[in-house]
């Protein structure tokens, strides 16, 4: 009988929760408390603000935007000049032939020693310096695009942090109501508890005088014993709802208390009508952010195949320890340490690799399939969630209803059941009518709590699939 009951009232809470689990997007906290916590209720407000500042997995989507930043700001550099700057002291040959050759990918050994007819292994001291400074002036929109993709990329950062938050705010307050219902049930079953020990005692005094069989009393007992399980079981499922809302919050705590607040005082008026999804909905315009990403993407791959015009000014100084002329070493080659000639050269310099036009151009057609895939992903999220907020309307509706429903059906347990003690009491009927009657009512009262439980929680729904959870705040305000 126990299992059967809790498995009939966690389909009655669970119902709305799977539905709601489902949204997935809509649906993904609660933050780090102080002391007082201990002996003060925290109402909605203060766990939902405490819960964005603290949680540890928004802090990380808030790094994530302080690092697309700085990606801004280093994109920015690709505007200025670019200065290299290098001075180097050696010790080395100097024997050359005359004839050209093609660079290495690594060091190259210098070649501009004298050519003589037979190899010298002695070498001598050396210096050389160069500083260089190439502004690109010309990019044909390369740099723009590039600063273009970082500003993208920053956008769906500070988008998709707002969404984690609003999804992460939603979770929170749910996880909030399913605290409250189940403090209820507690509170429920503690009554019925009282109700059942009660019993068991008048009970058990008419057995002692002979008035009562003495299968009434083991029946007693039994109910007695349901009554304490369930309580028990109510009791774990409470503490377990606790502790997974604090962990939304960062820091698992057995003493969470919360408000109650007006949940089970009022239903929520019915003034929440609404058409169409609110255009500032998180979900779909981290969607559209990913589109525009894709685009500037797509944008800088086509501007990589331009080609660049640079203003260059390059100046260097160098010294030998060989000789300028004859090719004889110094007398000193110290001396080579230091700058004997020096030269500059100013110019402006255009550069194209045309064969790369080709790749570009299929990366630029690549990405230009990864904006349309993302294009109709948005198209497939928003038909997702107007079909939940459709959903969600109708099952408001339906709970509201039940909620309405529900106290003509617990008057009429607590009529039934008190018929059922007065006729037992008298005689009239059996101890197992009575026991029928006491399930009845128990079921009636989590019946009436868990109605007005889903109300709230669907009108939460609506709002996460509206995207703008001020539809379900103002309503407690």
């Amino acid at each position: 009988m126990t299992s059967f009951f809790f498995a009939y009232v966690r389909q009655r809470l669970l119902t709305p929760g799977s539905t709601y689990w489902q949204t997935g997007c809509l649906l993904i906290g609660l933050s780090l408390f102080g002391l007082s916590s201990w002996g003060q209720s925290l109402t909605l407000n203060q766990v939902v603000e405490q819960s964005v500042r603290q949680y540890p997995f928004l802090k990380a989507k808030q790094a994530e935007i302080n690092s697309a930043e700085r990606r801004v700001e280093a994109s920015r550099t690709e505007l200025m000049p670019i200065m290299l700057l290098q001075h180097q002291y050696n010790y080395a040959t100097s024997n050359s032939l005359n004839g050209s050759f093609f660079p290495n990918e690594s060091v190259n050994i210098s070649t501009s020693g004298g050519v003589r007819p037979v190899a010298i292994s002695q070498a001598s001291f050396g210096s050389f310096s160069t500083a260089s400074i190439e502004w690109r002036a010309i990019t044909f929109g390369r740099v723009k695009a590039n600063i273009g993709v970082a500003k993208a990329d920053l956008q769906r950062s500070q988008v998709d942090y707002d969404n984690e938050v609003f999804q992460h705010q939603v979770r929170t307050i749910d996880a909030y109501l399913m605290l409250l219902i189940n403090q209820k049930l507690v509170q429920i079953q503690r009554s019925n508890l009282d109700r059942a020990e009660t019993f068991k005692r008048v009970v058990d005094s008419g057995v002692r005088s002979g008035m009562r069989a003495g299968v009434d009393s083991a029946l007693a007992t039994a109910e007695a014993v349901r009554a304490r399980l369930l309580l028990l079981e109510s009791q774990q499922c409470e503490q377990v709802q606790r502790l997974r809302l604090s962990e939304l919050t960062g820091l698992l705590q057995a003493n969470l208390r919360v408000d109650s607040m007006r949940f089970y005082a009022d239903l929520p008026n019915d003034a929440f009508r609404s058409d169409s999804i609110s255009p500032k909905n998180p979900t779909l315009r981290l969607f559209e952010s990913q589109i525009n990403l894709s685009a500037a993407r797509s944008l800088a791959t086509q501007r990589s195949g331009m080609p660049m015009i640079s203003l260059v000014g390059v100046g260097n100084a160098r010294g030998s320890g060989f000789a300028n002329q004859g090719d004889v070493f110094l007398n000193n080659q110290l001396n080579g340490l230091g700058y004997q000639v020096g030269n500059y050269l100013v110019g402006v310099v255009a550069r194209w690799n045309v064969t790369n036009l080709l790749r570009s151009r299929r990366d630029y057609q690549a990405d230009q399939f990864q904006v349309e895939r993302f294009r109709q992903l948005f198209n497939e999220q928003r038909l997702r969630i107007n079909r939940q907020y459709q959903e969600a309307d109708t099952q408001y509706d339906v709970a509201l209803e039940q909620a309405r429903q529900a106290p003509l059906q617990l008057r009429a347990a607590r009529q039934a059941y008190d018929q059922a003690k007065a006729r037992y009491t008298s005689g009239l009927t059996d101890l197992p009518t009575l026991l029928q009657s006491v399930v009845t009512l128990n079921r009636a009262e989590v019946d009436g709590y868990v109605a007005i439980s889903n109300v709230w929680r669907f009108l939460l729904l609506k709002a996460a699939a509206d995207g703008d959870l001020s539809l379900f705040m103002n309503q407690i305000r």
